[in-house]
């Protein structure tokens, strides 16, 4: 554990703490993106290991949990009991003795079904120090013993330190019935020793200070004053590197807020700049341009087109208020929306008193004859309604044409979703040349519409759609054309 937790230590101050935290993010978010679960989980891992050094134990127990979750998940576990084990030590940290046992004791568990020798070491180590803050010592004496045995057996210098010096503070202790001040001096003495072979500063004063003390209990005074002045200078030495650590842990933990801060409204504004290009593109086409699609421009073969506009919507302008004609159109409209949603088509934009939908467009679809067909005739019913609720005589000509048309952006900044090609000016036509509370179609239409019943492609193939023939009419660009009025 000690360990590890130095490896982890070294890389977060290596880069700093705050880019070590981004740096872990982005990878968290790569590992999301990709759906890789063990590097996620190892990701949120070391997200705790940083709020950890941060002295953040609420963050790092949330991330430890969450990597937990998914180490349970895909059954790893070393993972599963590295977190176990970092769960329990901020449990100690927050004083909560109980709960940390009871992870050290799962993670110990796992530990010996695996064979992690140096695990099982770690854990019996943890489980001591719970029983030695819980004033049950003996307890507290025989898991670091067991810890120590193995900690020796594998040359782990620092794991033997730690055991050694925690079984000296036991027989130091006057508390304890196996008190026994020589045990104690032989245990710190050995402990020094091996804190001052591998560097540990901060071990290293807590156990000149612990000697010394046991010293002065002894009356043992010129002893005493070796071990207290060797406690004293790197005592001094150490709280002046933790004072600049601390200066630097709090700008860290000040940077590290700050970079939160921005993540979190660049977020917010992106999601609300995605919502926005939501409202206004095909979801599809959005996500292109979201994903840096430059120029969009696809075709079509096989596309219907509806045109509508008001009858006397000029005149009918004149006689109301702005505010009367934008809350009629909105609501007109709204409605007009809401139909084609449930039919499937893709509004493309209204011009004035003018609605143009399409079905078959982002997405290809056989039914798009259909669709058109049923989305125009819900669209007639609501007119209707709409005349009795509002008491007047509004009336919409309604167009609709089949064939090919090429969809696309343009724009750079304000995006437009749009159609072009013959099919449009065609079911532009239809509408010109229609009849109020009509639904006026080409023949290209009908026969669209028809073939998709007699294949079954349809999605209401036990419906017949009922037409009347209008015989041939000159068309504006477009000379003679045969057409129908779409009736039910």
């Amino acid at each position: 554990m000690q360990k590890s937790q130095q490896r982890r230590n070294c890389v977060c101050v290596s880069f700093g703490l705050p880019q070590a935290l981004t740096h872990y993010q982005k990878s968290l978010a790569i590992s999301e993106e990709i759906g890789s679960k063990n590097d996620i989980a190892r990701n949120l891992t070391n997200i705790g290991n940083v709020y950890l050094s941060l002295s953040d134990k609420p963050q790092a127990l949330t991330y430890y949990q969450k990597a937990l979750a998914i180490y349970e998940e895909i059954g790893s576990k070393v993972g599963i009991t590295s977190n176990l084990t970092n769960i329990g030590n901020v449990y100690m940290f927050l004083s909560d003795k109980p709960q940390a046992l009871t992870y050290y004791q799962k993670a110990l568990t796992i530990c010996k079904e695996i064979g992690s020798k140096d695990g099982i070491a770690r854990n019996l180590h943890n489980i001591g120090n719970v029983y030695g803050n819980l004033s049950d010592y003996p307890q507290a004496l025989t898991y670091y013993q067991k810890a120590l045995a193995i900690y020796e057996e594998i040359g782990s210098k620092i794991g033997i330190a730690h055991n050694l010096g925690n079984i000296g503070q036991l027989y130091a202790n006057k508390e304890f019935d196996g008190y026994d001040t020589d045990k104690a001096e032989e245990a710190f003495l050995s402990a020094i020793a091996l804190f001052e072979d591998i560097g540990e500063k901060r071990n290293l004063y807590v156990f000149f200070k612990v000697l010394a003390d046991l010293y002065e209990t002894q009356k043992r005074w010129e002893e005493f004053a070796v071990q207290f002045k060797k406690y004293h200078t790197l005592y001094l030495e150490v709280q002046s590197e933790e004072a600049t650590k601390q200066a630097q842990l709090m700008e860290n933990r000040r940077k590290v807020e700050e970079a939160e801060r921005d993540r979190q409204v660049k977020l917010a504004r992106f999601q609300e700049q995605e919502k926005i290009l939501l409202n206004i593109l095909p979801a599809q086409i959005a996500e292109r341009i979201l994903e840096g699609e430059k120029q969009i421009a696809d075709l079509h073969e096989h596309v219907s087109v509806f045109f509508s506009d008001i009858v006397g919507f000029t005149q009918l302008s004149q006689k109301i208020t702005p505010d009367e004609l934008l809350s009629m159109l909105n609501e007109i409209f709204s409605e007009f929306d809401r139909i084609a949603r449930k039919h499937g088509l893709e509004k493309i934009k209204t011009i004035g008193d003018a609605y143009m939908a399409v079905a078959g467009v982002p997405i290809d679809c056989e039914d798009h004859a259909e669709k058109a067909a049923a989305f125009a005739l819900d669209v007639i019913e609501y007119m209707k309604v709409y005349r009795q609720v509002s008491n007047s005589e509004l009336q919409i000509r309604v167009g609709l044409h089949c064939g090919r048309a090429i969809a696309g952006v343009i724009g750079e900044n304000k995006f437009a979703y749009d159609l072009w090609g013959d099919s449009v000016n065609t079911a532009s036509r239809m509408e010109s040349h229609g009849e109020a509370g009509r639904i006026h179609v080409s023949e290209d239409f009908k026969n669209c519409l028809t073939q998709t019943l007699s294949k079954g492609k349809g999605l209401k193939t036990k419906v017949d759609f009922i037409f009347e023939p209008r015989g041939e009419m000159e068309v504006k660009g477009k000379g003679k054309m045969k057409t129908y009025f779409l009736l039910s």
